[in-house]
């Protein structure tokens, strides 16, 4: 690239730092918000990115690529899209405001086109290096997609967080030649300037990953201060100097900065910089590489070559570059006063009227950003997968079987239809045996990017590692899971082809992997994860094995839909029904509830039912009727007025349960009726969609100032106006809310405290989720009536 290319780059990343900066400033200066909170933003650390993302997507990037950009960036971001003409003007004075720019790049909520949401520190980072995974699984059994780099910008403190590491480090996201990481290298966090210079350690971790390391440490004022006689003692002194010293230079103007500059240095230094003006000086020893638009492209270009294992930028930048903050320990939240915008316009020679303008068209810097604009562009992605998933597999159990089985042998059912089996893609953090998806495994193979030989044959497990394979084995990370299945959710748009993505986990290890859950759901991502084996259930597994909350989890995230079935027949209808809706709006409406876009989430349990309950109840409502009302989240599994005639105008209870402890709520049940109590047993297959429906009638007589009906998941099976026990292998308060759905006096029954090693039995005893208990309960509820 030429001197008059890099020129006009120069100007345009002037008009983006301008931009960047005076979004932030309009939001907090000249916006009433009326609460008194500090809107916020983050003009420093947009600043230090401005080079690194001008020269990516005014020199740098293709229509395919995708990037992810440092949620502090934002700013950054919004005023390149708005340069390009991919943002309207009213969006600049609209940052974090209802309906406008969000704090942080989000793919679901911003109106310019954002590849990944980014917010959580580390996650964005993460997302392209799976995306580029679900990329390399396309490609291979889908037919190659267009060349695509799969970009992460982002914050050096955002290395201190473990996922980043974990990613890094798993076997599944090696050899990823078009993967580049760009790291904002400013040596400062939110608090403070970072003690010492850390680069050598994480070159060295990348390294160790196999990683591509590239340095872009000094501007050109700088390498040609080095090769003059004598330089080379300056750049000794500026690698050895701490980082503290150096950057306290940006603050500092004239001989104070020389005087900063030469504090401890070698008599060479001073030598050679003695003759250099002061108004040389700074400009000299401050020019870092991460604002050289040049070498930043040059770093850019050097990682294209490298086409066998990811690259990683390590581009040295000030925080707060070109503005009067530059380098300022307690920059990270700061903002420029009014006096200070004011000559940071005039300097641009724009005016108040003219400074939200784009650039000239016909000028240098505007053609260039329209050709960049139509280079850039893309076409709509097809979310749906047009195909149908079959309603059910209607898969066989004749004896007691436990709902984890049930899910192994569904989706290998699922895996023999023609139309959907090619499009199942399934992922475990090293728990693909023992959380049952070997008969997948045999069926259809593991994912491996080549034919990997086989050095040993296992009858029950054929591992076999190929192109061809449709399981993506992860290391025991469940953040990488997380990451890796919100990806392969979001491959219908970054990479043109839509999957039906399952992973496995085991359930207490849910809450490991939270953060990058909550991640994928917010990006509007769509799969399948079944958390298995749950709750106290997984007796002598012991308290760390237990999970109790995360039936709360489940039911409280925002784009989730939690799903705790008992029976097989239940499980295949729910999970043919999650895959189906996963795969697009063709399929035909299976819910009374308004259609689900997001991901499903399936607690499963290791413990053998008995299925003659669920038959019983469906010979006595039929398949249509059962199937739409365990779809809906709930049905009567015994009825009390049929079950036991002999107790018309007896004492009601409703027994409200879910997975495993069904058999103990059946138990008491029949107790209850020897006690002459008549007790409804309903089983609650999905705590999430009860909950939304009785919300959304809630809230549509808030809103309108009218009576709130009852939804009718809860008419069909709570049918009775009587007091109800909840009995969960859970925290009691996920169910608890139930009572006051029905309006009627509630006891709910469930795990409240860490759990231990024991038999089924001795555990239910001891957290009363035993028949005797329930009886109990039952009878309480009624004395509260």
């Amino acid at each position: 690239m030429n001197q008059h290319d890099i020129d006009v780059l120069d100007e345009i990343q002037r008009r983006v730092l301008w931009l960047a900066t005076r979004i932030v400033d309009a939001a907090n200066r000249e916006r009433v918000t009326g609460d008194g909170v500090k809107v916020g933003g983050h003009q420093a650390s947009s600043a230090s990115l401005v080079g690194a993302m001008t020269a990516l997507w005014f020199a740098h990037l293709d229509a395919e690529d995708r990037v992810a950009v440092k949620p502090h960036a934002s700013p950054v971001f919004h005023a390149i899209q708005y340069l390009l003409g991919n943002l309207d003007r009213s969006y600049l004075t609209r940052l974090r405001a209802r309906g406008g720019l969000q704090s942080y790049p989000s793919r679901t909520k911003d109106p310019d086109g954002v590849d990944f949401s980014t917010g959580s520190v580390g996650l964005g980072a993460a997302a392209p290096l799976f995306a580029a995974v679900t990329r390399r699984y396309v490609d291979a059994h889908f037919g190659t997609r267009p060349h695509s780099r799969f970009v992460a910008l982002i914050g050096d403190a955002e290395l201190d967080e473990g996922n980043i590491w974990e990613a890094v480090a798993d076997p599944a996201t090696t050899g990823l030649g078009n993967v580049m990481w760009v790291v904002d290298f400013n040596r400062q966090s939110l608090d403070r300037v970072v003690p010492g210079v850390r680069i050598d350690q994480w070159r060295g971790q990348f390294e160790a990953a196999g990683w591509h390391v590239v340095e872009v440490k000094y501007g050109r004022k700088l390498a040609e201060a080095y090769a003059q006689p004598g330089g080379e003692a300056l750049r000794d002194w500026i690698d050895a100097m701490p980082n503290e010293q150096y950057q306290s230079l940006f603050g500092l103007t004239g001989p104070a900065l020389r005087k900063q500059f030469l504090d401890g240095a070698p008599d060479a230094v001073a030598t050679f910089v003695a003759d250099i003006p002061d108004d040389r000086l700074g400009p000299l020893v401050t020019d870092l590489g991460g604002h050289d638009l040049a070498a930043l492209l040059d770093a850019y270009a050097q990682c294209d070559a490298v086409t066998d294992r990811p690259s990683v930028v390590f581009a040295y930048t000030v925080k707060g570059w070109g503005l009067p903050i530059a380098g300022n320990p307690r920059n990270h939240s700061a903002l420029l006063s009014g006096e200070q915008v004011d000559a940071q316009r005039a300097a641009l020679g724009l005016t108040p009227d003219t400074e939200w303008d784009r650039l000239d068209p016909a000028s240098p810097a505007g053609i260039r950003a329209g050709q960049r604009r139509e280079s850039l562009s893309r076409a709509p992605r097809e979310r749906a997968l047009g195909v149908t998933v079959p309603q059910a597999t209607k898969v066989r159990a004749t004896k007691p079987i436990s709902t984890q089985e049930v899910f192994g042998r569904v989706l290998v059912d699922l895996a023999r239809d023609p139309q959907v089996g090619r499009y199942l893609v399934t992922t475990a953090p090293d728990v693909a045996t023992s959380t049952n998806l070997a008969g997948f495994i045999n069926k259809t193979g593991v994912f491996a990017p080549t034919a990997q030989r086989s050095w040993s044959e296992d009858r029950m497990l054929r591992w076999t590692e190929s192109p061809d394979g449709q399981h993506i084995e992860l290391g025991i990370s469940e953040m990488n899971l997380f990451l890796l299945l919100g990806q392969l959710g979001l491959a219908w748009d970054l990479s043109g082809q839509p999957l039906l993505p399952v992973g496995t986990v085991y359930d207490p290890f849910v809450l490991r992997g939270l953060d990058a859950f909550l991640y994928g759901t917010y990006s509007g991502s769509r799969f399948v994860v079944a958390g298995t084996p749950s709750g106290i259930t997984l007796a002598p597994e012991g308290g760390a094995h237990q999970s109790t909350i995360t039936a709360s989890v489940g039911l409280e995230l925002p784009g989730v839909t939690f799903i705790e079935p008992a029976y097989a027949t239940s499980l295949d209808w729910l999970l043919c029904d999650a895959l189906g809706q996963i795969a697009g709006p063709d399929q035909p409406a299976a819910t009374a509830a308004p259609a689900e876009d997001g991901a499903y989430y399936f607690r499963l349990s290791t413990r053998p039912v008995d299925q003659a309950p669920f038959e019983t109840a469906r010979a006595r409502l039929g398949d249509a009727v059962l199937r739409r009302q365990v779809l809906a989240g709930a049905y009567r599994l015994v009825d009390a007025h049929q079950a036991y005639p002999h107790l018309a105008g007896a004492p009601t209870v409703q027994l409200a349960a879910s997975g495993a402890v069904l058999p103990e709520v059946l138990t008491a049940a029949a107790e209850l009726a020897e006690e002459g109590v008549a007790a409804h047993v309903v089983d609650v297959t999905s705590l999430d969609r009860l909950y939304r429906a009785w919300q959304r009638t809630l809230r549509q007589g808030v809103r309108t100032a009218t009576v709130p009906s009852v939804p009718g998941a809860l008419r069909s099976a709570f049918a009775d106006r009587v007091p109800v026990v909840t009995v969960h292998d859970a925290a009691s308060h996920a169910m608890a809310w139930l009572g006051s759905a029905l309006a009627a006096p509630a006891v709910p029954l469930g795990v409240d405290e860490f759990g231990q090693s024991g038999s089924v039995e001795e555990l239910y005893d001891l957290h009363d989720l035993l028949p005797g208990s329930i009886v109990n309960a039952a009878l309480a509820a009624l004395s509260l009536h």
